[in-house]
């Protein structure tokens, strides 16, 4: 008997029943736009902005006025116009306690030069950006090389300044105020420049209000791209890394110190040639309103995150609340409690819309 051997069948598999799977482990995946949208620092701020608006735009009907917004705006620029250099700077990883009297030192530096020396406007102008560039200079430079916190190095520089602002102004004016200056050669060019007037649908809108968003304008374009804005993200995350990778770190300080300076500076101008003189005593406490509108904008302490445009929104929320309380009628002593509760609103509305953005 011949044995038959048997064949097995060949084993067919049967076709997956759905496609493969993708692969979404998070580093893979593409995230909601919403999510990307939230991720971006100045989405909170914005949102808190509109908010704003809207409550002063119900509870103050001036507000809705165009002379009212004008107004609204300028003071907004102001801050804006401060708060854009010092959120750079926190970016950078550092804040500058001194930026408050060095607008007032900038200010008090062309007046006296202009007018104790008899000389154009111009020529102090010139004096005092000197000066406002060697103080950002100075205390970026000793940030680099001594290591210090910036907080102690600037908290240094802001009592110097102040203590010499009033000392040097009684010390060469005889009193606590320069001295007017609005009657000497190149004061009608000067205040063109920095505290002119434009009509606008027959509203008078401060100049500032147009430098404040070109500035921002600038600032983005710094920060997203070139290459200085890429070393501004990388100092403020870790600066060893930075340095190790090539970034030239001491520089990047440096000029980001130099550019609160430039700010203070402009700042300066506009208050001297807006009063035609200017108080010495003032300015204390002014830092802590450019960095809370910085700090409101999405920029963090620690560095390394942030925007231009976040601050400009910031900054309006300054200026909505502080004209609109009084256009409101009520108690403007209430401001200081309002820009409180912005601060500590914005600080938690951030960190939970990062923690939003980067859940996965």
């Amino acid at each position: 008997m011949i044995p038959m051997t048997q064949q097995a069948a060949p084993a067919v598999s049967a076709p997956p029943a759905s496609g493969p799977k993708k692969e979404t482990d998070g580093r893979t995946s593409e995230r909601p736009m919403w999510l990307r949208l939230l991720a971006r620092p100045e989405v909170g701020v914005f949102l808190g902005a509109v908010a704003v608006f809207v409550f002063f735009l119900i509870a103050a009907p001036p507000v809705r006025e165009a002379g009212s917004m004008a107004t609204i705006l300028y003071q907004s620029s102001t801050i804006g116009l401060m708060a854009l250099p010092v959120a750079l700077l926190m970016i950078g990883g550092e804040f500058d306690l001194s930026a408050g009297v060095a607008v007032l030192t900038s200010a008090l530096t062309a007046s006296m030069v202009s007018y104790q020396l008899t000389m154009n406007v111009w020529v102090g102008v010139i004096v005092a950006l000197i000066v406002s560039l060697a103080i950002g200079a100075f205390n970026g430079w000793l940030l680099v090389k001594t290591g210090l916190p910036s907080f102690l190095i600037t908290l240094g520089t802001f009592l110097i300044l102040q203590g010499v602002n009033l000392a040097v102004t009684k010390l060469v004016t005889g009193n606590v105020a320069t001295n007017d200056i609005s009657d000497m050669d190149g004061f009608e060019g000067a205040k063109s420049v920095f505290a002119s007037t434009f009509t606008i649908g027959g509203v008078g809108v401060k100049i500032t209000v147009f430098y404040w968003l070109v500035f921002a304008a600038i600032a983005t374009w710094l920060l997203l791209r070139t290459k200085f804005g890429n070393w501004t993200f990388a100092v403020g995350g870790n600066k060893f890394s930075a340095r190790a990778v090539g970034v030239p770190v001491t520089f990047t300080k440096i000029a980001l110190f130099m550019g609160v300076g430039f700010g203070a500076w402009f700042v300066g101008m506009h208050q001297l040639f807006s009063f035609n003189t200017v108080q010495s005593g003032e300015g204390v406490g002014q830092e802590l309103i450019y960095i809370a509108a910085a700090v409101i904008g999405g920029c963090l302490l620690t560095g390394g995150y942030g925007s231009a445009i976040g601050p400009v929104f910031g900054a309006f929320m300054f200026g909505m609340v502080q004209q609109g309380i009084v256009y409101a009628g009520w108690n403007p002593d209430w401001f200081m409690a309002f820009l409180g509760v912005m601060l500590l609103g914005a600080t938690l509305v951030n960190l939970w819309v990062r923690n939003a953005a980067t859940r996965r």
